[in-house]
């Protein structure tokens, strides 16, 4: 029988990754687009046993824990990629998503049996086309002393507990209208209202996740730059990364998430340097340990490009 995946795994492979797509530049909001659509959502399993173990997992979750809920998340397909993220041509990219739930992604990316949900190909797509993958998101925020905010994560959250993280969640369909279906794709016209809402969410979302995780308000953050998608290779799991800037001093920090109004999911705040980051992806999911390696190449492009 299908069950929830063990937390008992080799050590090291939690932290592995794969990057999806690199924008070192860093992408503003007039840069990406999002195509919302069926063609992105998951595509059931032809084993039909292994199709029905995601009910069987998640009731296996939910038996004795009534603070979980089926709610729905963007599911990431694919990407578009127009002009060269690695020359002065302005790049724009096209995310493509479909739509998902939390009780498909427990029974999926977070089963004990998630590598069958896995098919053979080099395509990320194709690989992954039987699996949840709801779209995940984080940040890398720099104070104004050129430090970097990481949080520890609570011992009572489903995902990595105890483990490093930049601050994050998801962007979420409910933000911008949509329900457990894809009813408003019906006119053309709704579709592209519809596709200009969800990429507005992709860059609102993660600066209400850092308000919401770290308590600095809005107003003392720069506008996020997209630099791209991590996928962690435990339970082939995708997020988005952005980089963002905090007028604050690292100082202020600690004072500021003592206020934050889901600092539950998290036991410690950090504001560290290069070298002490370095030293953390050792004790990060494999996701945001990518998004460390998307920050280094955006660090390494700046650096090129100066005088």
């Amino acid at each position: 029988m299908a069950k929830i995946a063990d937390e008992t795994i080799p050590e090291g492979y939690s932290t592995r990754y794969k990057l999806l797509l690199s924008c070192p530049s860093g992408l503003s909001l007039s840069q990406v687009s999002v195509d919302f659509s069926k063609s992105h959502d998951r595509i059931p399993h032809p084993e039909p046993d292994l199709e029905d173990s995601i009910a069987q997992v998640w009731e296996q979750r939910t038996q004795g824990n009534s603070s979980l809920f089926n709610g729905q998340k963007f599911r990431y397909g694919s990407y578009s990629l127009d002009g060269d993220v690695g020359t002065s041509q302005v790049p724009h990219v096209c995310l493509g998503l479909g739509l998902t739930d939390y009780r498909t992604f427990v029974g999926t990316n977070l089963s004990s049996l998630w590598e069958k949900f896995l098919v053979t190909s080099q395509d990320d797509s194709v690989r992954c086309r039987h699996t949840s993958s709801p779209l995940g998101n984080g940040a890398i925020i720099e104070t104004s002393d050129k430090k970097i905010i990481v949080l520890r994560r609570s011992n009572n959250v489903g995902e990595f507990p105890g483990h490093y993280v930049f601050p994050g969640g998801h962007p979420e369909p409910v933000s911008v209208g949509i329900d457990d279906s894809h009813q408003l794709e019906k006119d053309v016209n709704t579709s592209e209202v519809l596709n200009k809402k969800a990429a507005q969410e992709m860059f609102d979302s993660i600066i209400c996740e850092v308000v919401e995780e770290t308590g600095i308000p809005a107003s003392s953050l720069s506008n996020p730059l997209f630099i791209g998608i991590s996928r962690r290779e435990l339970n082939a799991r995708p997020a988005m990364f952005f980089f963002i800037k905090c007028s604050h001093h690292s100082d202020d920090i600690p004072r500021l998430y003592s206020n934050a109004e889901d600092g539950f999911e998290s036991t410690q705040l950090h504001t560290v340097s290069m070298d002490e980051l370095k030293t953390m992806t050792s004790r990060m999911p494999g996701c945001h340990h990518g998004g460390f390696a998307l920050y280094e190449l955006m660090l390494q492009r700046l650096k090129n490009a100066s005088p």
